[in-house]
């Protein structure tokens, strides 16, 4: 009964798009079980170049760093990574689409240099909600992702005016790259249910989460929709984060659209070794591959030791957040929001090398690559 009303909310929320998702379909367990047995087991990051704040710094033509990209990919090369996620943004195809799809060529040239796939997010939840493309902000100091921005940002969201823009965005870059075999697959929204963790030092720019979430709740099934309008041949996903996901009747409905829309599963768990088993455990009945996209906070006790070996273990790719300490700050925990750093945090919350290359944990390193084989 509860599938049958998800699946009701789903048609009616596609409106004019429902038409449209008939070219294909949602992959069947079996054809992502195929999938998944000819593309073998992922193991990566969440990549974004040392020298980019955020999504636009990373792709914008002017900041569109190739030399800084080709060296940190190298770096992920030397750990065994197979993988990287990597995040785009719809402002970036409205300001110049045919520029924006040359540099993600060329972006895919320098993965598959370093024998290197991709993980594209379309869309993303969180952080700071007002997005504007040109010059980026510089970091503030000693402050977690403090120039992340939204896509879409709070305003394209909650103006329907904006959805032709989003289609095109969404169906444009997915049907230019649908046979591509240098992208591993498509997350179509990080954390849809997220907002701005920065609101504590910046209140009042997105509304109340749950006036949020009933704009993402309608967006969300259309924007899977417009990805299949491209008819890709790599799996579409988005990655469930938070809540209890022991039992469908206790999930929020996002998280159930998320579920029963995609094509591999993808879920983030930034918890010890012994909570990721259970949350694994819990999504096996879905009976499809699945992928860790976001794990690896150190205070958190999410480490490289274990959890990448469990990660192997289970066969559930893995991509920590994090790879060379930059202008995002990610070295810094969640809560330097709320509390003042003056320095290089006593422990680093994520990330795997310093900016000139050298590690920040020559035995994480090791062990890393004791597990991708890598010598």
């Amino acid at each position: 009964m509860l599938k049958n009303l998800l699946h009701l909310f789903v048609a009616c929320a596609l409106g004019s798009s429902a038409v449209h998702a008939e070219a294909a379909k949602q992959w069947t367990p079996e054809q992502a079980k195929a999938w998944h047995e000819k593309s073998g087991w992922f193991v990566g990051c969440n990549f974004i170049p040392s020298t980019a704040i955020n999504q636009l710094e990373m792709w914008q033509a002017d900041t569109f760093d190739t030399a800084t990209i080709d060296r940190e990919l190298g770096l992920a090369e030397s750990l065994g990574f197979t993988s990287v996620r990597v995040f785009l943004h719809d402002l970036l195809w409205q300001q110049d689409s045919k520029g924006f799809s040359k540099r993600i060529d060329t972006f895919l040239g320098l993965a598959e240099k370093h024998h290197i796939g991709v993980l594209f997010v379309l869309f993303d939840s969180c952080w700071y909600p007002k997005p504007k493309l040109g010059k980026q902000p510089e970091p503030l100091p000693h402050r977690h992702n403090s120039g992340w921005v939204q896509s879409p940002g709070i305003d394209a969201l909650m103006d329907e005016s904006q959805i032709p823009r989003l289609h095109e965005y969404v169906t444009g870059v997915v049907k230019q790259f649908a046979n591509d075999r240098r992208i591993h697959g498509w997350d179509v929204w990080n954390e849809p249910d997220n907002n701005d963790g920065g609101k504590s030092k910046r209140p009042g720019l997105e509304p109340d989460q749950k006036i949020k979430s009933q704009y993402v709740e309608k967006l969300l099934p259309q924007v899977f929709a417009w990805a299949r309008e491209g008819n890709p041949t790599q799996p579409l996903t988005s990655g469930i984060w938070l809540g209890d996901w022991s039992d469908p009747n206790k999930m929020y409905l996002i998280q159930r659209i998320q579920l029963e829309q995609s094509d591999v599963i993808s879920f983030h768990c930034y918890g010890k070794p012994d909570h990721l088993a259970k949350l694994i455990g819990q999504l096996r009945r879905y009976n499809r591959p699945m992928l860790c996209t976001e794990f690896m906070a150190r205070p958190e006790g999410s480490t490289f030791d274990p959890n990448l070996g469990v990660l192997k273990k289970e066969d559930v790719g893995a991509y920590c957040w994090g790879f060379v300490s930059g202008k995002s700050q990610t070295i810094y925990p969640w809560d330097s929001w709320e509390k003042d750093y003056n320095g290089e945090p006593p422990l680093w919350f994520h990330d795997i090398f310093r900016t000139d290359g050298t590690p920040y944990r020559q035995p994480e390193v090791d062990y890393i690559r004791s597990v991708t084989k890598k010598k």
